[in-house]
């Protein structure tokens, strides 16, 4: 089963894809709303209203509000050796803010402050089931399923110190989508790639991962409970524009689509809209 949230009418509302049209879930607004329902899956599978084809859909991020988005970095073998770096013993983890999160086709927004503006492909866990502290032969249970997501990252930013956070949380800079898979249907094997104006620029087998799904899952929910809804971005292969020679970063007008066989597609445009402004202070 696939799930989606689509706007409608100026605002959201969670949706199954039944072939080439969503049908939406009466009564939820989103996907992150539908998965706090204890039997979501029936629901989701039962449940029809209006239809809307796929061609006509504008797809919101999958889940707008999560409580958390758990990021990893450093954690397919391939992009540790690229970055020159040794293998972690433990997941390196971040976060990323729901401010960030847009659509499947959202126009990526590339901020003046920063012109090292590169692309992250990323599978993306979604949280079905809450739980602290969850052991790892129990981990797979918490998840709903799996989706896409690409970790835009301010580069400059990013490397003004040694933490991570203000190179990540640009404001509309982080497509999550289109679809969230469930476990039943998909499992972390097929390639992930990203192709900047139809070049490949990532490829690599899902299951490259230094910690995989489940074990993060339990390594993070030993220090917070996860819930319905959260998402666990699980890294990035070798291909990022930082790490080539020369370097290559995303310019205003470029198309980075980010896709996994099973899972979709994000086709995103970056779009060299914003400009600095000047600080806004408290009265």
């Amino acid at each position: 089963m696939k799930l989606a949230t689509l706007r409608i009418n100026g605002g959201t509302a969670a949706a199954r894809l039944d072939g080439d049209t969503y049908v939406l879930i009466d009564g939820y607004q989103d996907v992150g709303e539908l998965l706090t329902a204890p039997c979501w899956e029936s629901i989701a599978a039962q449940g029809g209203g209006a239809t809307v084809s796929v061609s006509a859909a504008d797809l919101a991020p999958l889940v707008p509000r999560p409580s958390k988005v758990v990021c990893v970095g450093m954690n397919y073998r391939s992009h540790i050796l690229e970055m020159g770096q040794p293998a972690p013993e433990h997941p390196t983890l971040f976060a990323k803010f729901a401010d960030t999160l847009i659509g499947a086709n959202d126009p990526i927004e590339l901020p003046a402050e920063d012109t090292a503006i590169d692309w992250e492909a990323e599978l993306a866990v979604i949280i079905g089931k809450a739980g602290r502290r969850i052991p790892l032969s129990e981990a797979a249970e918490h998840i709903a399923g799996y989706s896409l997501c690409n970790d835009i990252s301010m580069r400059t930013w990013q490397f003004r110190t040694g933490e991570w956070l203000q190179g990540k949380n640009w404001q509309n800079s982080t497509p999550l989508g289109p679809c969230l898979t469930t476990r039943d249907e998909w499992a972390p094997g097929a390639p992930i790639r990203a192709l900047l104006n139809g070049e490949v620029v990532q490829d690599a087998p899902t299951d490259d991962l230094v910690h995989g799904p489940e074990g993060l899952i339990s390594y993070v929910s030993t220090m917070i409970q996860l819930n319905p809804g959260d998402v666990i971005i699980t890294g990035t292969p070798d291909g990022v524009g930082f790490a080539r020679t020369p370097q290559r970063f995303l310019t205003d007008g470029d198309l980075i689509e980010v896709s996994i066989d099973g899972l979709g597609a994000l086709r995103n445009r970056a779009t060299a809209s914003i400009t600095a402004e000047a600080p806004v202070h408290a009265l």
